[in-house]
This record gives structure tokens, C-alpha cells and sequence, in this order.
């Protein structure tokens, strides 16, 4: 099953983590695709969350199940992007 998950990333107490897809049937866990990252604690002007929306459209459009945390970052996400397009 393929599926879009955050991938820790960051040192002690500095979490950053990747949106990657992946295939949980893969033996090792390599990811297949990387489509953004969250940084929880972002701070002045740096980025908290970014996405590139057509290739998450496109991996969801092939079956891809997002993690519960993603999915919320998405509504999030889509929500911020159409606030700034207007």
C-alpha cells in the first residue's frame, strides 16, 4: 500500500520532517518520492509547511492513503493557498 507519511529529519529537540510517499510493502522503507516538508517550529520568516499540491494530487489520484497528521496538513495547506490566491 502506498502511502503519504512524515519522515523525521532534525536533531535533538530540533524536529523538521519531510512529506514523503512510500510503499510500506517496500522491505527497507525507502521513500519513492519526496513532496514537501512541515517544520513545526519555524520561527520569523521561515517556511512552517510547504507542498507541491499537483504531485500530492497526483500520488492521491493513484490510490496513495495519507497519514492522518498529513491529511490535516493538507486541509491546512489547501486552505492558506486559496486564502492567498484571493
Amino acid at each position: 500500500m502506498v502511502t503519504i507519511r512524515l519522515q523525521r529529519r532534525g536533531g535533538k529537540k530540533e524536529p523538521f520532517y519531510h512529506v514523503v510517499v512510500t510503499d510500506s510493502r517496500r522491505a527497507g522503507g525507502g521513500s519513492l518520492e519526496q513532496v514537501g516538508f512541515f517544520n513545526p517550529v519555524a520561527r520569523g520568516n521561515s517556511e512552517e509547511l510547504r507542498l507541491d499540491l499537483s504531485r500530492v494530487d497526483y500520488w492521491l489520484g493513484v490510490g496513495a492513503q495519507p497519514s492522518d497528521r498529513v491529511q490535516q496538513l493538507l486541509k491546512v495547506y489547501r486552505k492558506t493557498q486559496v486564502a492567498a490566491a484571493a
